[in-house]
C-alpha cells in the first residue's frame, strides 16, 4: 500500500480545532465538599469523604478550590493513620474547614471515595492552641462495626492508640497537638449540626 501523498492530505481548518471532541467534558465535575449531601439520616449516618486510608504516612488533604485531593505532607513522625480519615461534606468549623471524621472499619478505603458512617463520638482536641475537634465513627456498611453506638463501645486501648497518633503525628514538626477527651454520640451529633449550619451561614454570605 502507498503511502499518501501530500496532496491527499485533507486540510484542517481553524473551525475544526475548535470544535468539542467526543471525550471532552460537557460539565463541571462535582465539588466532594459543597456537591456531596450529608445525608438524610444525619447526624447519626452520614456521608463522608475519605482522604487519607487506613495504614498511610501521607497525608492528603482536600484542596478547597479545586475539589481535588492533593499530598500535603508525608508525616515527620514514624507513625501511620490508624484508621481512614476524612471530611463531613457541607461542615464548616471554625478553622476554615470542614468537619475531620475519623472512621473504623475493618479494610482501608480508597483516598477520596466517599463511604456512610455512623458517628459514635466525639474527640476534643487542639492544634497550635486552636479548637480542632474530631468526630469518631464507624462505616454505617461494615459487619464487624456498624453495631457501634457510642464511644463506650470501643475498647479502651483503641482510644489509647487514637489518643497517641494525634499527639505523637506532629511532633516532629514542632507543632503541638493536645487531645482532651473522647466524648458520646450525642456530643458528636451536636457537632455535626452545628457545623452544619455553620456551614449554611457560609453560604447565605457567599462562599469563597
Amino acid at each position: 500500500m502507498e503511502p499518501p501523498r501530500e496532496s491527499d492530505e485533507v486540510p484542517i481548518s481553524d473551525s475544526a480545532i475548535t470544535l468539542p471532541l467526543p471525550w471532552r467534558p460537557t460539565a463541571v465535575a462535582a465539588h466532594p465538599w459543597h456537591d456531596l449531601e450529608l445525608g438524610l439520616d444525619a447526624p447519626r449516618i452520614f456521608n463522608c469523604v475519605v482522604e487519607v486510608g487506613k495504614g498511610s504516612k501521607v497525608k492528603y488533604e482536600l484542596d478547597k478550590d479545586t475539589g481535588l485531593i492533593k499530598v500535603n505532607r508525608v508525616l515527620y513522625s514514624s507513625v501511620v493513620y490508624p484508621h481512614n480519615f476524612g471530611f463531613i461534606p457541607r461542615t464548616l468549623c471554625e478553622d476554615n474547614d470542614p468537619l475531620d471524621v475519623l472512621i473504623i472499619m475493618q479494610e482501608p478505603a480508597v483516598t477520596g471515595c466517599f463511604l456512610r458512617a455512623k458517628a459514635i463520638g466525639l474527640m476534643t482536641m487542639s492544634d497550635q492552641g486552636k479548637k480542632d475537634d474530631k468526630i469518631i465513627a464507624v462505616c454505617a456498611d461494615d459487619p464487624e462495626y456498624r453495631h457501634y453506638d457510642d464511644i463506650k463501645d470501643l475498647p479502651p486501648h483503641r482510644l489509647a492508640e487514637i489518643r497517641s497518633f494525634f499527639e505523637d503525628y506532629k511532633k516532629n514538626e514542632g507543632k503541638e497537638v493536645l487531645v482532651y477527651d473522647f466524648l458520646s454520640a450525642a456530643a458528636a451529633y451536636n457537632a455535626i449540626e452545628y457545623a452544619r449550619d455553620f456551614y449554611g451561614i457560609f453560604l447565605a454570605h457567599g462562599r469563597s
